[in-house]
């Protein structure tokens, strides 16, 4: 049924007496969305099934591996028109455009590098909508050019992000640019040193300035959030509040994995009392009073509003992650 999923898909619809068969085909563009974009019979699905498989926020691929199925899609669409745009004409181009007009808005271009941009997407510049290309162009070519990110190694985040987080600690707005750039120093990934809470102290307590990272697990969620201070939690200041450390530069962020850079949600502290949890070794980085608690309750993680301003996720359910990397600050 897979390997001839889009004549399956297409059967499901055409009598109600095939009820189940729809719900399994649902369930299996939501649940494992990968199979139609790598199914032998990908470029024969209708518009509608690429349509619903784009708008899958858990869909397990890149912007650009999704943007190069796209293409293949649109081709075969159109057999007669050339693989290499170089050698397409305006006619063939317009073509091309007709047929994907309804999908390329679909497309999250905003999460490209620059070179994915420069490379897959400039060539067919003529397929886009005349104001995207435009916006596109402004952000990949004008402002990167402006921004000198010394390093980043990240598995969670781009550079663009990161570009972002560094505003935000400098506290710039979205559109000014960083005069110094400083560097993302790699201290811990837990895909790497190990998913545990001692790692994390052992190689993290005592450094000042870091930005803990962290991907949701089974979702598209990445969140995160900046501690100016040092994670250190048997030597902390109290002063009545418990373990916490007070700052009032602390801020707790997420974003949606492969969604537009600009759309975040950035929460700063409001209790610079309760910024920054460190009273218990068997915590990870924690944000506030259970703002954003990572490996509490075996593993499990809290992101609840009580000390920042805004919550940072859509549900107070507690969640596990599948990767966590925490970043100290070097100034430029």
């Amino acid at each position: 049924m897979e390997q001839n999923f889009s004549l399956i898909y297409q059967t499901s619809f055409e009598n109600d007496s095939f009820l189940e068969l729809q719900k399994y085909c649902t369930e299996l563009t939501t649940k494992r969305p990968d199979k139609i974009f790598q199914s032998p019979n990908f470029s024969s699905i209708p518009e509608k099934l690429l349509v619903s498989v784009i708008q899958n926020d858990n869909l397990q691929m890149s912007v650009v591996q999704i943007w190069e199925r796209v293409l293949k899609w649109g081709h075969a669409q159109n057999p007669e028109l050339s693989s290499d745009p170089t050698s397409l004409s305006k006619e063939d181009f317009n073509t091309l455009k007709n047929t994907l007009q309804q999908i390329i808005p679909l497309i999250k271009f905003y999460s490209l590098t620059s070179k994915e941009f420069t490379e897959k997407v400039l060539p067919y510049k003529k397929i886009l909508p005349k104001e995207l290309y435009k916006d596109l162009l402004k952000k990949f070519l004008l402002s990167d050019a402006d921004s000198n990110l010394k390093n980043c190694d990240s598995k969670i985040i781009s550079a663009q992000h990161a570009e972002l987080i560094s505003k935000w600690i400098d506290r710039l707005e979205f559109n000014d640019n960083i005069k110094n750039p400083p560097e993302f120093k790699l201290l811990f990934r837990g895909s790497r040193d190990g998913f545990t809470t001692n790692k994390f102290h052992e190689t993290c307590d005592g450094q000042l300035r870091t930005v803990t990272i962290v991907k949701v697990k089974d979702s598209n969620e990445i969140l995160g959030g900046y501690n100016p201070k040092a994670w250190a939690w048997d030597s902390v200041e109290n002063d009545g509040f418990g373990y916490y450390s007070t700052t009032k530069d602390s801020f707790i962020f997420s974003f949606k994995k492969n969604d537009r850079i600009e759309n975040y949600v950035l929460s700063r502290v409001i209790d610079k009392k309760k910024a920054v949890y460190n009273g218990n070794r068997n915590y990870g980085p924690s944000f506030g009073e259970n703002d954003l608690d990572i490996w509490r309750w075996e593993n499990e993680c809290l992101c609840k509003k009580y000390s920042y301003e805004n919550p940072i996720r859509e549900t107070n359910d507690r969640f596990f992650i599948e990767e966590c990397e925490v970043f100290q600050i070097v100034n430029g």
